[in-house]
């Protein structure tokens, strides 16, 4: 491609991702200050540009340039995604792992790996997403960088191994030893810019005890790069020197293939180690033409796979990875180009919703402006400018090839609130935030009781729900009051049971007719497909045109449970026989017939209420451990296991949600201010008896 500034070769997709008070915020301003002074033109621009840019932006939030920055080091260009620390926002990191091709995760050296990092670190595992760690903070006191690299070793049981050692800590911390050139480098100058190499041979200034190590660690280093590698390994044996080009190469196909896990180490607000980070990505993050090719389906045939390749020569292919409300250009589209080429101005398709969109404007965010782009690339992230029908996960693509890529899955929300305005004018300003912050955020939905008519909202947590309505006053002035959380039961059956579905209505004229058979059997409600329908009818009882309505009916009938009206999980429908009227039969008929055959067996199989199970984390100091755990058992808990560190108790239980209302408040006063938790959707689990009649009756009051 004559006018691609940079190949795909020399791009790097990454994210940064890490607990929430590890620095990743100020690490990622470090490597914006770095890169950002000098562009790819060659202008240099001031330090100061930069940082005063971040206050301004901090007015304006900080998103806009945390979804996706795009920066340039050493002829590279790297796109950075942010990633938020916080576990109500899992949504958020898994669609970013999802566009990413690798990933730094930044730890506090001090403590190692914490409950949160591990809940992003299994996600990362599930998209099998390269990593490297940066061990942040090694200016504060405490801080261990052989002690945080064994946490990722023990508690996450990845293979760690330290490319670097730091010189010095706490107080003391002045460069690092790169173990891959055994150079002692020093950070001098305010901002740390200006960088000092020495041979660690040479440098007397060097204690000799800390040579020492980095000879050890360094033929440790080998060694476990070499056991990823038969021609290295070889040469290991052999006791033949191993050059420096060579470990590096082996080293980045042990991390693109995820045998690997490179440990770095720094400190981002001391301004050690970040150039070398960068460094390092650029030596170790793979390219997008060093990952598998994307999977995605056959827009007509959903059970063909069809690949694409980082190219720019193949069809068009992106996927949209997050939705941005900007006050300056209004909705931005961020996404991910798999494949091809994309013209300003052009029209794609969206092969999700089968609809047509324009590309009338294609952003980018840099450190510190947004440049119109006239063309994106395969391997580019930028923002398209008002689309109208493209929600997050969806593809675009060319529409002469259309194709779907592997859609992202997204929890089921888990607490619901009643919400109204407070004026009667902020009826319709409500309708239109809601609107929006539900197309930003695919974990949150918004929909109208239609018993009640109150508006109702859902996500993921307390935490999560508080910020929407947070959000709804400051960015969209709507002032609003919030009514009492409800939690998101639903309704299951235990009994197999067999029922027939009778709907006929014959009174002069054309009638209506339809009668099924239906076995109903319980399947497991926590499984990944909680409907199933079967279609074993023979010898043509009922028309097979009149199954599809059948099948809609059931459906449609499981999502008001017999009970209290919740939906209904873990069924499978199999009809068997029925009968039919050539005159009167008609789809309608079949899919009353459906429904009632469902509400029958919901009466017959034994209903039971279903309730939320949440996986809880608490971190406590062990002083306070047996009150909070006294407590989680009073909320019907079930402490499933304990870790000790460093003071610290962890503790993690399942706990139904229903309990879990008020606990941030319950757990600040239990241990005066310092126990935190965080908690996610686990399973759904049967109500006990007391707790279903106490729901029901609440529910039909």
């Amino acid at each position: 491609m004559s006018n691609r500034a940079y190949p795909l070769e020399k791009t790097r997709n990454i994210g940064i991702m890490a607990h929430i008070d590890a620095g990743k915020t100020t690490l990622t301003e470090r490597i914006l200050f770095y890169t950002g002074r000098t562009h790819k033109i060659g202008e240099v621009h001031e330090g100061a540009a930069t940082m005063d840019w971040m206050a301004q932006e901090q007015e304006r939030g900080i998103t806009i340039t945390s979804a996706a920055t795009t920066c340039f080091w050493q002829n590279n260009r790297i796109n950075i995604i942010d990633t938020p620390g916080h576990v109500d926002f899992t949504v958020e990191v898994q669609r970013s792992l999802k566009v990413l091709d690798s990933s730094i995760a930044v730890f506090n050296s001090r403590v190692g790996v914490e409950p949160q990092s591990e809940t992003v670190w299994r996600q990362a595992n599930k998209y099998s997403v390269p990593r490297m760690a940066f061990m942040n903070k090694m200016d504060i006191i405490g801080a261990d960088f052989l002690y945080a690299v064994g946490t990722i070793k023990n508690r996450l049981h990845a293979n760690a191994v330290p490319i670097q050692l730091p010189i010095g800590k706490e107080d003391d911390l002045v460069g690092v030893i790169d173990l891959m050139t055994m150079e002692a480098v020093y950070f001098l100058g305010d901002k740390g810019q200006d960088m000092l190499k020495k041979k660690v041979e040479e440098d007397t200034a060097l204690p000799a005890d800390l040579a020492k190590q980095a000879k050890e660690y360094r033929e440790k280093m080998v060694e476990s790069i070499a056991e990823t590698d038969d021609a290295l390994m070889n040469k290991f044996f052999e006791g033949e020197e191993i050059l420096v080009p060579e470990l590096k190469a082996a080293l980045k196909r042990a991390v693109v293939n995820n045998l690997i896990v490179p440990c770095l180490c720094g400190s981002a607000y001391k301004n050690v180690g970040v150039q070398l980070l960068i460094d390092a990505v650029v030596d170790y993050c793979p390219s997008p033409t060093e990952i598998p090719a994307i999977k995605g389906c056959d827009v007509d045939d959903k059970t063909l796979v069809v690949e694409r390749h980082s190219s720019d020569e193949e069809p068009f292919a992106a996927l949209a990875f997050k939705i941005m409300t900007d006050p300056f250009v209004g909705s931005l589209t961020f996404f991910r180009v798999y494949s091809g080429a994309l013209d300003k101005g052009s029209y794609v398709l969206n092969s999700s919703r089968n609809k047509k969109e324009r590309i009338s404007r294609i952003l980018q965010m840099h450190a510190n402006t947004r440049e119109e782009l006239d063309k994106v690339f395969s391997g580019d992230i930028a923002a398209a400018v008002g689309l109208k029908d493209t929600n997050t996960g969806d593809t675009l693509c060319d529409e002469d090839n259309p194709v779907i890529l592997e859609a992202m899955e997204f929890p089921e929300p888990v607490i619901s609130l009643a919400i109204e305005p407070k004026t009667k004018e902020g009826q319709e300003k409500m309708g239109v935030a809601l609107q929006r912050l539900a197309k930003e955020d695919p974990t949150f939905r918004t929909y109208t009781n239609k018993e009640t008519g109150q508006t109702i909202i859902s996500g993921m947590g307390e935490l999560h729900l508080e910020i929407i309505v947070d959000r709804m006053l400051r960015e969209f002035k709507v002032e609003a009051n919030v009514g009492n959380p409800q939690v998101a039961y639903k309704e299951s059956f235990r009994n197999a049971v067999d029922v027939e579905g009778k709907y006929i209505k014959q009174s002069g004229g054309r009638g209506q007719y339809g009668h099924c058979k239906v076995r109903f059997t319980p399947m497991d409600a926590n499984a990944e497909h909680t409907y199933k329908f079967i279609n074993s009818t023979v010898g043509g009882s009922i028309p097979k045109e009149y199954i599809p309505a059948i099948d809609e009916g059931i459906h449609e009938a499981t999502q008001s449970g017999t009970l209290a009206g919740y939906p209904v999980l873990g069924v499978q429908a199999e009809v068997y026989d029925g009968s039919y009227h050539d005159v009167d039969s008609s789809e309608m008929a079949f899919k009353i017939a459906g429904s009632m055959a469902f509400k029958e067996a919901m009466r017959k199989g034994n209903p039971v209420l279903l309730e939320p199970i949440m996986r809880v984390e608490v971190d406590v100091p062990e002083t306070y451990m047996g009150d909070v755990i006294g407590d989680l058992n009073s909320r019907r808990g079930r402490i499933e296991g304990m870790e000790s560190a460093h003071g610290v108790q962890s503790i993690h239980a399942l706990v139904p949600l229903a309990e879990m209302f008020g606990y941030a408040t319950d757990l600040r006063s239990k241990t005066q201010g310092r126990g935190n938790y965080v908690m996610e959707p686990h399973h759904y689990e049967e109500c006990p008896r007391s707790i279903q009649e106490k729901v029901l009756a609440g529910k039909n009051q």
